[in-house]
């Protein structure tokens, strides 16, 4: 369904962080605060969460409907239970059914600490449509900064962009079978500040549940990278181990993994993880290592939340196979997926086999990429995120082989000195659109397209380790889909402004020509070519990477050339990908 550019979870700056002693005039009522700052739990002045057998000791939305206790269980969202969604840290109330255990955002100032890249809160709105309002951060300096706050409505807003949606709805008649959203949105912070506290909006029917301010990822570097396409059916699996192989952009001294439970309804169970160097196969070099989750040696992950291992001194190789295992103790029938992943992974037969060097025990092949999202190394300057559909998926290159055109990106850049050595992390799905959502964003699927770029970018670029700059490389499947350049460009330009607002280095590629396949007709290439043009001469992004001009035939520009086109006339070979690669300036990077 077409959407439109999404406005509702847009989150921008309003203006520059003030310094102290620099504060402009009639500004400095923006950071003096009128009142002592206090814990968000101590300003606890509403009850959203309501016993299903006690369904009237809760009001969330003003008419008497709130949320279930139950349904927050079976999603893993216990009272006082820390979730990391986003990469940020938030505590779910620590208060039973029926007592106060969020606020309605009035203009209170609430007590925070922290040196980060965003100020995440947990939170949703019950005005029908989004709730926005402006708030101030106060930094430790004596200094400050504004911002601005859009929430969704926790009955109508989009599911796409959810934290976790819950099957009911409380009234005081009975239970509601209807969803009930609430969502994690992200505001800009002034870069390597203390914050202080933070004045929340006013805003009618905008309800904070946590707040926290998102870690600095300093000392770390993504490496690899996989985003989550949809919820699927998968097995089931029943005390299986998983051995996805991985390769890496970059290497070094120490290792995280990170494993997602995106768009999922229930908790899922990791008994243990390992990682090892790859020698053929499902076959270790070595016997792999165990990692561990909090110092334990596995982790539950709540619907909608992630999780991230302990760092792990552990010697990761640059452009290397990795053999990430990980056992599922329990049955597991539907699990948030990476689809396509041209490269063969391994489902073995019973038990724990996450510390087998062997591959004997993987008896099955594996092409899609269950529950793990990233793997960070340490060190390093940071890492490039590729946003992108099948093209930067790796769709008809070579499987095994790992010809996409973002690795062969990261080849290049081990190989030379004049930049640094960034990591190159492939946030491609195949299908995927700027500004349509194929995937919903919620409930078990067959349609793999995943949630827009607008709606996925907070989780696929934000929030990734130590990221400087993000290519945008998307549209031709909103074209080949109906939309106008109108729509693309839209699109476009709100992403370059997220991303800009955030301190992001945003660069752009022009939309290859797919001129002989089916639905590139003479009227979708036109669009397609007004879309180049604005990319090209708009000035909106940092940098251009004019992957139309590589690829295209001289003679019949609405097409690809021979030499490059894998033969379906949508999507580049090995050669073409590597043709992509290879023209991208570094420097830009």
């Amino acid at each position: 369904m077409h959407r439109g550019v999404r406005g509702g979870a847009v989150v921008l700056a309003l203006c520059a962080a003030l310094a102290p002693g620099g504060v402009a005039a009639g500004a400095e009522s923006l950071v003096r605060q009128s009142s002592v700052p206090l814990p968000l739990e101590r300003l606890f002045d509403s009850t959203a969460v309501s016993d299903d057998a006690r369904p009237g000791e809760a009001d969330l939305d003003g008419s008497g409907a709130s949320l279930s206790a139950q349904d927050l269980a079976a999603a893993g969202w216990t009272p006082g239970r820390t979730l990391t969604v986003q990469a940020a840290r938030l505590t779910w109330p620590d208060r039973p059914a029926g007592a106060p255990d969020h606020v309605r955002a009035a203009g209170q100032d609430v007590r925070v600490s922290g040196r980060g890249n965003a100020l995440t809160f947990l939170a949703t709105g019950t005005r029908g449509g989004p709730v926005e309002g402006s708030g101030t951060v106060t930094y430790a300096d004596g200094g400050g900064s504004a911002y601005r706050l859009s929430v969704p409505d926790w009955r109508r807003g989009p599911l796409a962009t959810k934290a976790v949606a819950l099957p009911h709805v409380n009234t005081p008649e009975g239970q509601l079978t209807e969803q009930a959203r609430l969502y994690v949105v992200t505001v800009p912070l002034a870069p390597d500040r203390e914050v202080a506290s933070v004045r929340l909006p006013r805003a009618p029917g905008m309800h904070v549940f946590a707040l926290s301010v998102r870690a600095k990822e300093g000392g770390w570097s993504g490496s690899w990278a996989a985003a989550t396409s949809n919820l699927q059916a998968v097995g089931p699996w029943t005390d299986r181990t998983l051995r996805l192989v991985v390769h890496t952009s970059v290497g070094g001294p120490r290792v995280r993994l990170r494993f997602d439970n995106t768009f999922a309804a229930a908790p899922v169970r990791i008994g243990a993880a390992s990682v090892a160097v790859r020698a053929v196969g499902a076959a270790a070099r070595e016997r792999p290592v165990a990692v561990a989750f909090a110092g334990a040696a596995g982790v539950e992950i709540p619907a909608g939340a992630q999780a991230f291992s302990d760092p792990l001194g552990f010697e990761v190789p640059a452009g290397a196979d990795l053999l990430v295992s990980f056992h599922l103790p329990g049955t597991v029938a539907t699990a948030p997926v990476h689809r396509f992943g041209a490269q063969r992974s391994y489902v073995s037969g019973r038990g724990d086999h996450t510390a087998d060097a062997t591959g004997a025990p993987y008896t099955s092949i594996l092409t899609s990429r269950p529950l793990l999202t990233g793997v960070d190394v340490g060190g390093g300057p940071g890492s490039v995120v590729v946003l992108g559909d099948s093209i930067t998926d790796g769709t008809r290159s070579t499987t095994d082989a790992n010809r996409r055109w973002p690795d062969v990106l990261a080849a290049r850049l081990r190989a030379q000195s004049a930049v640094p050595h960034y990591g190159v992390l492939n946030q491609g799905i195949s299908g995927n659109r700027v500004v349509f959502d194929g995937y919903p964003g919620d409930g078990v699927s067959t349609v793999t397209q995943g949630v827009s770029a607008l709606s996925r970018f907070d989780r696929d670029v934000l929030a990734q380790a130590s990221v400087r700059t993000a290519v945008v490389f998307e549209g031709v499947n909103d074209l080949r889909s109906g939309a106008s350049a109108r729509e693309v460009v839209a699109g476009l330009r709100e992403l370059a402004e997220r991303g800009r607002a955030r301190g992001l280095r945003m660069l752009a590629a022009t939309i290859l020509p797919c001129g002989g396949e089916a639905r590139c007709t003479a009227a979708v290439d036109a669009e397609r070519v007004a879309v180049n043009a604005w990319i090209r001469d708009a000035g909106v992004f940092d940098g251009v990477l004019d992957f139309d001009g590589v690829v295209r035939d001289p003679a019949r520009p609405e097409r690809m050339r021979a030499g490059y086109d894998s033969g379906d006339h949508l999507h580049p070979g090995d050669a073409g990908l590597a043709a992509l690669a290879e023209s991208v300036d570094l420097g830009l990077l």
